[in-house]
């Protein structure tokens, strides 16, 4: 049976027979009180509100330098976002995967592809910058179009389809490097890559903002439009809340699958750029473990893990909250066992803050 490309139909407008009740005729039992909207409140922004006291307890406990905040130093600031830019990235296309309720773990494993990648074409194959993107670019895209396929089309759960992927990624980057990293040098000559990449680990204005957190920043932008104005997001909330009502009403639901794959990948392929261009280096084993940074990121951000709740904004903020606790550990020189430790209480708190959230609480 082919699928129909018509989006679901609308809900019934407020005020129409649809069943609830609505005017002045209706009872104080039905309109939420203060209480309800707070809660309302508190569970819908429970990752900005959440960064926030990180943000104000990090203020706090900052350490100070020459009678400053070394926490608040615009340079440690961006210096946070910049660490994050990476996970960021890998974090928007994992929103748009848990969104439909599925999973992809092998975004980790396909930055690393993508990181040996660059390093590869870059030093070896001495094409430009732009030829390299294009192709790792493709790669990562092909690879999440493929995941998407097997998972949608025939039916296998997307964590089984996509740890096969995490495996077979980190097997095609040892192939490629010949199963050791590659430095990047700069330079006109050949084995050199060109100078125009190494502005992935430079700063913008007035060397202020970091180059990739720049990226970031833009990938989001972007994802924050997509979600809230296209036919595509209406279409991906309702395969995540509701997979066989979407398909009722008319939602392409495989083409769908595919192509939020498919981003997944294409992102996960760019934040191995940047990781790239950051360090110089591309090594097959780059990447290990951000797939559980970036689910942790959407999972604090409050996007449903079941699917057809959550946003984008929510994952930012969730990313930076990570942020933020780990440079204000790191600067208090707090042991890494313990930064592991509290980080992992935070996730649980956000997941458990999930179980509580009222059903009809929206994103």
């Amino acid at each position: 049976m082919s699928e129909q490309t018509r989006a679901p139909a609308d809900v019934p407008p407020v005020g129409t027979d649809s069943g609830t009740a609505t005017g002045p005729d209706a009872s104080a039992e039905q309109l939420p009180g203060r209480g309800a909207r707070l809660t309302e409140a508190l569970f819908k922004f429970q990752s900005l509100f959440g960064l926030v006291l990180v943000f104000v307890a990090a203020v706090a406990f900052s350490p100070s330098r020459g009678g400053e905040l070394v926490f608040l130093d615009s340079q440690n600031l961006f210096n946070v976002v910049r660490s994050i830019s990476e996970i960021g990235i890998l974090a928007v296309g994992m929103t748009l995967v848990i969104l439909i309720g599925g999973i992809d773990l092998s975004v980790g494993s396909v930055l690393g592809l993508a990181s040996v990648g660059a390093a590869t074409l870059l030093m070896n194959n001495d094409v430009g910058v732009a030829v390299m993107a294009a192709a790792v670019l493709a790669i990562g895209l092909g690879f999440g179009l493929l995941q998407g396929f097997a998972s949608a089309r025939f039916g296998i759960q997307a964590f089984i389809v996509t740890l096969a992927g995490m495996q077979i990624a980190r097997g095609l980057a040892r192939i490629w490097s010949g199963g050791q990293g590659i430095s990047i040098t700069y330079g006109d000559g050949p084995g050199q890559a060109p100078v125009l990449f190494s502005l992935l680990g430079e700063r913008t204005f007035n060397g202020l903002v970091p180059i990739p957190a720049l990226i970031f920043i833009v990938i989001a932008a972007l994802a924050v439009v997509l979600l809230r104005v296209s036919a595509f997001s209406r279409h991906v909330y309702a395969i995540g809340g509701n997979e066989k009502a979407a398909r009722l009403s008319g939602v392409p639901v495989t083409r769908v699958k595919i192509i939020v794959f498919g981003i997944c990948g294409l992102l996960a392929a760019l934040a191995g750029i940047v990781h790239a261009g950051q360090l110089n280096f591309g090594a097959p084993n780059d990447g290990a473990m951000y797939e559980l940074d970036a689910i942790a990121a959407v999972v604090i951000g409050g996007t449903s893990l079941m699917g057809g709740r959550g946003s984008v904004v929510g994952t930012v903020a969730g990313a930076l909250l990570v942020g933020v606790l780990r440079n204000i550990l790191a600067l208090n020189n707090i042991d890494s066992n313990i930064q592991l430790l509290i980080i992992g209480l935070v996730i649980v708190l956000a997941a458990g803050l999930q179980r509580l959230r009222p059903a009809s609480v929206s994103s």
